[in-house]
């Protein structure tokens, strides 16, 4: 529960948000769900001001959308959706591995091997929530090098669309593959090799869009 005295306005409405925000990614809140304001209302303990105006943010971060005669529900994104994305995502996440050499260079080199090192402990003990937290924090290291606002501001929202999917469909080559592509990108960028990373960028990317299409024989 947020419980939380719902005088301070737009915080509460943020901690709704995020409450909303766990509760969907951690499945609690499956795909289709009613946002039902009273309800959330009363079980967050908050009063129902705050809950609309975060069920507001979900739609506007295409994590819920509208619905006729039901109104807001949680999103759902399927293996068509998810390809597109991978589709986008791979030039977005190949242009970001490029800008983070011109514009961080080898001081990312050092954070990354870090990252790929907690990724290979997690996938040791066959610890999915640390490994896939690793993954995402790999990525989220790259583009936040990139020195490009919009380049973040687009791949969080990839970022969020993907998290959302994996609720539903799973889209993986075996983490041993992630860690050679992710090993792959950082050995670039040690390089300072702008190119070499982008296109190690793209071709991990474009592995896992394989993957989806070939799994659930996306056209």
């Amino acid at each position: 529960m947020v419980g939380v005295n719902d005088t301070a306005g737009p915080r509460v409405a943020d901690s709704v948000a995020d409450r909303l925000r766990e509760m969907i990614f951690s499945g609690e809140l499956a795909p289709g769900t009613k946002l039902s304001v009273p309800a959330l209302a009363e079980s967050l303990e908050v009063s129902r001001s705050p809950v609309r105006d975060a069920v507001m943010r979900l739609v506007r971060e295409r994590l819920a959308r509208e619905e006729p005669r039901r109104g807001a529900v949680v999103a759902h994104v399927g293996p068509v959706e998810l390809a597109s994305i991978y589709e986008v995502r791979e030039v977005l996440e190949g242009l970001a591995a490029r800008l983070a050499v011109e514009n961080a260079g080898r001081r990312l080199v050092r954070a990354l091997r870090q990252t790929v090192d907690e990724h290979e402990a997690a996938v040791r003990v066959a610890d999915l929530v640390a490994s896939t937290e690793a993954d995402m924090h790999f990525h989220r290291q790259i583009r936040q090098a990139a020195g490009n606002d919009e380049v973040v501001r687009l791949l969080d929202d990839v970022q969020t669309q993907v998290r959302l999917a994996m609720r539903t469909t799973t889209v993986t080559a075996g983490p041993r593959q992630a860690l050679d592509d992710h090993r792959a990108i950082v050995t670039a960028i040690d390089a300072g090799d702008a190119v070499a990373a982008e296109q190690a960028a793209r071709a991990h990317i474009r592995r896992l869009r394989g993957v989806l299409l070939r799994q659930f024989e996306v056209d």
